[in-house]
């Protein structure tokens, strides 16, 4: 949501036994099955070399975690760190290389050949060009940002720290999103989750509101409250601004009209008629019912100009 989305494969480190354009091509072969955006930075490397992809076999995606598969007889398994410790590898002679390539804002995948690790795929992506900017605008309006993300705590804290983002839960899988949505609701109050992807509807569906980007997904943009159109995530900010703009005409529109009754009506019932001989004839009050609801439409058109300064 916050970066372009199109990462590139910078780094690739294999230990000793394992070449490195075989390990690409094996694993290239098991994330061309795969949507994410880190597969297609790995394929796209792959294709760039003109490597042979080999038949993969049983490739089983776990939502927000890694990817299992076969190829010939060696089971793969892709994915963070946390992932491959849950399923017994032992990455310690990879964890450290990982943790730099985080520090440094960049995405380690880890890759595990018969519960060996074997490979670690370092994937970089840029932040969005108005990502700093709207994160700016939401704390010119008092408004706190979380960052939830998937990516490891390293990767998270670099982009954080760039965005000057106030909080940042990271390695959340699509159930813990949910988890932290309720958790911030429930520190903070009312809650505006925006994002893109499969493993954001959930969240999308449980917060107060939920805001898609029109690029997104499917699944995302009919979870959401609102649908942003194109890419532009400064709109999550206009759409802030919009709101308190037609709330504040709401609110002028109940005082005029509020106003306008209060004096009217008490005339139209012949208040001052005893005192001051005055009244309003059946004529003149239809005309100033109409005069009112003239004035509060025309007040709400206004907001047709809207602009975000």
């Amino acid at each position: 949501t916050l970066t372009h989305g199109y990462p590139e494969l910078t780094d690739l480190y294999v230990v000793e036994g394992f070449e490195q354009a075989q390990l690409l091509a094996h694993v290239a072969a098991i994330e061309q099955q795969s949507e994410h955006p880190i597969a297609l930075a790995i394929v796209k490397a792959s294709q760039e070399q003109a490597l042979h992809l080999p038949q993969v076999d049983d490739f089983r995606n776990i939502l927000g975690a890694g990817i299992q598969a076969r190829i010939g007889h060696d089971a793969y398994l892709i994915g963070s760190e946390t992932f491959l410790a849950s399923q017994g590898v032992d990455i310690r002679d990879l964890a450290e290389k990982g943790t730099e390539f985080s520090h440094a804002g960049k995405t380690p995948i880890f890759v595990a050949v018969n519960t060996r690790a074997v490979g670690l795929f370092v994937i970089a992506d840029t932040v969005k060009k108005d990502a700093a900017s709207v994160i700016a605008h939401l704390h010119n309006m008092n408004i706190k940002t979380v960052m939830l993300t998937g990516d490891n705590t390293q990767t998270a804290q670099a982009i954080a720290r760039q965005l000057k983002i106030d909080k940042v839960y990271a390695q959340a899988l699509p159930d813990d999103k949910v988890k932290y949505v309720n958790q911030i609701k429930q520190e903070m109050g009312t809650l505006v989750f925006v994002g893109d992807g499969i493993n954001d509807a959930p969240a999308l569906a449980n917060a107060d509101v939920g805001v898609a980007i029109g690029t997104g997904t499917d699944i995302a943009i009919e979870s959401a409250d609102v649908v942003l159109m194109g890419k532009n995530i400064q709109n999550v900010a206009h759409a802030v601004s919009l709101s308190k703009a037609t709330f504040r005409n709401i609110y002028q529109n109940l005082f005029w009209a509020f106003s306008y009754n209060v004096a009217l009506i008490p005339i139209a019932a012949g208040v001052l008629y005893p005192a001051y001989g005055l009244g309003l004839s059946p004529v003149f009050a239809a005309a100033a019912m109409a005069l009112s609801s003239v004035f509060v439409v025309s007040n709400a058109l206004r907001l047709r100009r809207f602009s975000v300064k």
